[in-house]
């Protein structure tokens, strides 16, 4: 009979200091079978942080001795009940002094959970549309913009200003360029 092994090397690779807490929290929680409640915790911190600015004051005032910071950091994580993973990572960053660093860890591994789940993250950039389509709105009009999703287009964007059209999508220059190769032959 064949052993399966779990591995707890993370799905997706992090970098910096921050990466390397990540990843060391998502071995130990992989092996605890705690991800589900490591993920939960993190959460649950950054929400804090964000909205608790005398916790937030206390994560990144340097003055504050590490001891003092990790005494502190552990007997918040006991009565939030964290895991235990959760728990020794900031009793970790609290006594080497990296506490500043809890959101880049929180956000490396988000990263590292999203790869574990099989998510694949996408930003979208673009440029001030609103502003460029201002320049086609009269005097006292205002542009309201509404953003669609079309598959079909493949890339590039159809404009809609009024009874104004403009097609500037890779689909439509796909047909284009069909047709006038199916033509010279």
């Amino acid at each position: 009979m064949a052993s399966t092994q779990i591995t707890s090397a993370p799905p997706v690779q992090v970098f910096g200091v921050e990466g390397r807490y990540a990843s060391a929290l998502y071995s130990a929680a992989t092996k605890l079978k705690q991800l589900d409640a490591v993920e939960k915790d993190l959460d649950t911190m950054k929400a804090a942080l964000k909205t608790d600015a005398k916790l937030r004051e206390f994560v990144v005032n340097p003055s504050i001795k590490r001891s003092v910071k990790a005494d502190a950091i552990k007997a918040v994580a006991g009565k939030i009940k964290l895991s235990a993973p959760s728990a020794n990572l900031l009793g970790l960053l609290a006594e080497n002094g990296r506490l500043n660093k809890l959101d880049g860890v929180v956000a490396a591994f988000s990263t590292i959970m999203a790869g574990h789940r099989g998510d694949l993250r996408c930003e979208v950039t673009t440029a001030k549309v609103q502003t460029v389509l201002k320049a086609f709105a009269k005097k006292g009009e205002n542009i309201l913009v509404t953003h669609k999703v079309d598959p079909a287009l493949i890339g590039g964007m159809i404009v809609s200003i009024g009874d104004k059209y403009v097609d500037m999508s890779v689909s439509s220059k796909i047909k284009k360029y069909t047709s006038l190769i199916q033509q010279s032959v």
